[in-house]
């Protein structure tokens, strides 16, 4: 065998794969269809979105806060600018994978990937053959019936995120994260933001209390929602987009006129041009590519992680999975904790979780007590005005052992680690309410929340 192991793509999953079976000694190739390494995540996704809503963020402080704090600013917006400041996170990133790959000895080879059978793969004509291959594809995004993406008036995360100018009117068809996230950007640059949600709420999946607040802080920030609606067809022309709109249930059409239309209503396996189903790899009903124990196919020495099967559509899940088949493929014990995979919500505040949420431990019947405690109560939030949202805890009733978290409010997204890390070492309420934090921190508050587990939270 020429190889050892091939991983098709270099998303998260696929280029951390490759790295860690290197480091344990195999002789390693991966294959890319793009140009840059790093898949949706690095170059069109999570990279790029999040560097405009740093952007975007800092504008809306100068706006919002920095009179109260003594500072004068006249901050004034340069779109172009804002558009090559995100290229430069872009290229950054995607250069660093570059250099690992190389530095790991990982042979990079670009093309279109093609399963022919069992450790045989084609590229563009060229055969390549190897022990194991590890598809990771990814995703792409999920298209809408009677909704055509131009990428221009009606775009999908990718091109909202490279328009040409702000538009007037945004609406955001789905209320999840990719769609919060791309309206909370432009809505700080001064659109006005509409959200289309075929449910009766947003976040689907979120903690129900978390995501009841989240709402109402974003239409406080200028969000308009349509809950309980879909848009049912799309009209692109010279002086916008015209949506039908009608209730989710049935009823009476309406028309919602907009500038640009973003379509956000989640993602779906990317496995076009692969050739699974006739090399024998089953998928499911969602085109998902089933996998059994280690992340085997049906077809034999063939592997799968990431968004391309079952779970949720995370970087960070698809990496972890990506080290595990790595390690098992050496013979080692690779495993995924999928009972503490934290998920973030990066909008301002932004959204956190892990574990299980009230709704799911209801639903359960399992028997909880649940702990919260409020930003408004916590030093350094009130000092840097940064006081909405909470922090909620929910432990076994009987045991005390966390069975998850969730935090609305700032940095969230770094606050949720530490609950995470209590997790994986079936941590208790009380070890965390018990462990120093250090203060003025906004850590304080998550330690607030475990002391109010039991009930005996000091700051509120």
């Amino acid at each position: 065998m020429a190889h050892d192991l091939i991983v098709i793509g270099t998303g998260p999953g696929g280029y951390v794969c490759a790295i860690r079976a290197a480091q344990l000694g195999m002789k390693v190739a991966v294959i890319e269809k793009r140009a840059t390494h790093g898949g949706t995540c690095l170059n069109v996704g999570c990279i790029p979105s999040k560097a405009l809503l740093h952007a975007t963020e800092l504008l809306a402080e100068t706006k919002h806060s920095f009179a109260r704090m003594g500072l004068i600013s006249d901050t004034k917006v340069d779109f172009g600018q804002m558009m090559k400041f995100k290229q430069e996170a872009i290229d950054g990133n995607t250069k660093g994978i570059d250099f690992l790959l190389k530095k790991n000895k990982v042979e990079v080879v670009r093309g279109t990937a093609r399963i022919l059978g069992a450790g045989k793969v084609e590229v563009d004509g060229k055969v390549m053959e190897a022990r194991s291959i590890v598809i990771a594809t990814g995703s792409e995004s999920a298209r809408l019936r009677g909704v055509t993406i131009d990428e221009r008036q009606i775009v999908t995360s990718t091109g909202a995120l490279t328009l040409e100018k702000i538009p007037g009117h945004l609406v955001v068809i789905g209320a999840g994260v990719i769609g919060l996230e791309l309206g909370s950007v432009y809505g700080r640059l001064g659109s006005k933001v509409t959200v289309i949600e075929y449910l009766d709420r947003i976040l689907p999946g979120m903690d129900s209390e978390v995501a009841k607040a989240f709402q109402r802080l974003l239409e406080r920030q200028g969000f308009t929602f349509r809950l309980g609606s879909k848009v049912t067809g799309a009209t692109a022309s010279a002086a916008g987009v015209s949506l039908s709109v009608e209730p989710a249930a049935g009823g009476t059409a309406e028309t919602v006129a907009a500038d640009v239309v973003l379509v956000a209503i989640g993602r779906v396996p990317f496995t076009e041009g692969l050739g699974a189903k006739e090399a024998g790899i089953a998928l499911d009903e969602r085109g998902r590519i089933i996998v059994y124990d280690h992340f085997a196919t049906s077809l034999p020495g063939v592997h799968a992680i990431g968004d391309v099967i079952r779970g949720p559509m995370l970087a960070h899940k698809a990496e972890d999975e990506g080290i595990a088949v790595a390690e098992l493929l050496a013979g080692q014990a690779g495993h995924v904790n999928y009972d503490v995979i934290p998920g973030v919500v990066y909008t301002a505040p932004e959204v956190a979780s892990v574990g299980k949420t009230e709704d799911d431990l209801k639903a359960a019947g399992v028997a909880y007590k649940a702990g919260k405690f409020m930003f408004l109560a916590n030093g350094r939030a009130k000092a840097n005005q940064t006081t909405d949202g909470f922090v909620k805890i929910l432990a076994d009733a009987a045991t005390d052992r966390v069975l998850g978290c969730h935090i609305i409010g700032p940095q969230a997204g770094e606050l949720i680690h530490e609950v995470a890390v209590l997790m994986e070492f079936g941590g208790s309420a009380e070890d965390l309410a018990r462990t120093c934090h250090a203060h003025p921190t906004l850590a304080e508050a998550v330690k607030e929340a475990a002391l109010a587990v039991a009930g005996r939270a000091i700051h509120s």
